[in-house]
């Protein structure tokens, strides 16, 4: 049976995927260009682990900054527009009526939990050490429902003790240096009128809980007492500040906002979660966009060695094409020879770097402790940072936008070398050997 002309086999066949692995594993002495694959594949492999490590910890960043919000703090705050009072001329912003809004608010499908506050800004002391804090009045109940407080696992002392004092944040009990058990005086400068102007009030309460919720500034100033004591002590007898409201979807708030609105009566005036930190997220969504365009280029600069070791090598094995072509082998087959050259080391690059890039994801944390016992435990500032360490979070549209952006790059810019051997004359390649 007569053997198949090379022009008639089919593209990518077991002969071409033969050449393409011999010029790859040559050495320099027979014409091979081995060291630059090495530099091409080195490149693309740290050039993919730093574009997944980016993306993951960007990911992970924004996941546990979310999730602190979300843990910690109201998806909704409802709050009134306040009357004049007509005495004194003050704005008074107060919700007399809150528990029957409270109610109504409730009843909104995709409502979860709505708990009335008070809130006031007070100095905490112990001893000779002070801090300023916020003071969130809340039920015991309506406590032990907010994740990251109530439900969280850093926590000291045992939440049902609540109602007999106060609940602090770690950062606040670090900076008094207090326990379980001591003693916090509240110190409130709009306390009881006098004759000689108003007496700051001071009250003393037991610590009986102290939460982590993850997040550096809401543990080192936010303190919670019950609510009727904080009714009390704020001078808000009968009245709520403004009604906090969970919900079953925070990333949909927006769609209940007129149903809330309807709920809360006239005057009424909302204040979402996306409100109060839209600013920051989407400075973190600008500064993802900008960090993948800034990766996106080192993925392109570590693929253009591709195309310096396959003009490298086609260069040395010119004369090994002449006679290809004359034995009868196709432009096509020329290009798919040195095509499959420089896919090689892409894709075998692109492997290797989603392999170490996945493998620093999940193994961030010893990583980060390592790197941060170098540094001395400087490494990361939550005051500055706002979490307590550096998250990471793999996702599978990351994974795979880094490997498509890899492999796109790889064999687009294989394209043009690949086509200056197929379109090399024979003749001219032959000529000087």
């Amino acid at each position: 049976m007569p053997q198949p002309r090379l022009s008639q086999t089919a593209p990518f066949s077991a002969f071409e995927w033969m050449i393409a692995w011999r010029y790859l594993r040559a050495r320099r002495a027979e014409g091979g260009v081995s060291v630059m694959t090495w530099i091409s594949l080195i490149g693309i492999t740290l050039a993919v682990f730093a574009l997944i490590a980016t993306l993951a910890v960007r990911s992970g960043f924004r996941a546990e900054f979310v999730d602190t919000i979300l843990g910690a703090n109201a998806h909704v705050t409802v709050y009134s527009l306040g009357a004049v009072d007509q005495q004194t001329g003050a704005i008074d912003r107060t919700l007399p009526d809150y528990a029957e809004m409270a109610g109504r608010v409730a009843g909104v499908p995709g409502v979860t939990r709505v708990a009335p506050l008070i809130k006031g800004q007070v100095m905490a002391n112990a001893r000779d050490r002070n801090a300023g804090v916020e003071v969130f009045g809340i039920a015991p109940d309506d406590l032990r429902a907010i994740p990251r407080i109530g439900q969280g696992d850093a926590h000291e002392g045992d939440i049902a003790d609540f109602a007999g004092g106060i609940a602090i944040g770690s950062g606040v009990a670090r900076e008094l240096g207090v326990g379980i058990g001591d003693r916090v005086r509240i110190i409130s400068p709009n306390g009881v009128k006098t004759p000689f102007g108003t007496k700051p009030r001071v009250n003393a309460y037991p610590v009986t809980y102290i939460f982590t919720a993850g997040r550096w500034d809401i543990d080192r100033t936010r303190v919670y007492m019950p609510f009727d004591e904080a009714q009390l002590f704020f001078n808000r007898e009968g009245v709520a500040d403004e009604l906090e409201v969970m919900v079953e979807n925070p990333d949909q708030v927006d769609r209940l906002a007129l149903p809330l609105l309807a709920a809360a009566g006239e005057r009424a005036q909302l204040w979402t979660w996306r409100d109060a930190s839209g600013g920051f997220l989407s400075a973190l969504e600008i500064e993802d966009r900008v960090m993948f365009v800034i990766l996106s280029i080192l993925v392109l600069i570590a693929t253009m060695n591709i195309v310096s070791g396959l003009i490298m090598l086609v260069k040395n094995k010119g004369r090994d094409i002449g006679i290809l072509r004359t034995m009868g082998l196709t432009e096509g087959s020329v290009l798919r020879v040195f095509f499959i050259c420089g896919a090689f080391t892409g894709i075998i690059g692109t492997a290797m770097g989603v392999v170490l890039g996945c493998l620093f994801a999940i193994y961030i944390d010893p990583i980060f402790a390592f790197v941060n016992g170098l540094s001395g435990g400087n490494a990361w500032d939550p005051a500055i940072r706002g979490i307590y360490y550096l998250p990471a979070k793999l996702e599978l549209a990351d994974v795979l936008s880094a490997v498509a952006l890899s492999l796109g790059l790889s064999f687009v810019v294989t394209i043009f070398p690949a086509r200056r051997a197929a379109r090399m004359n024979p003749v001219e390649a032959l000529r000087y050997e």
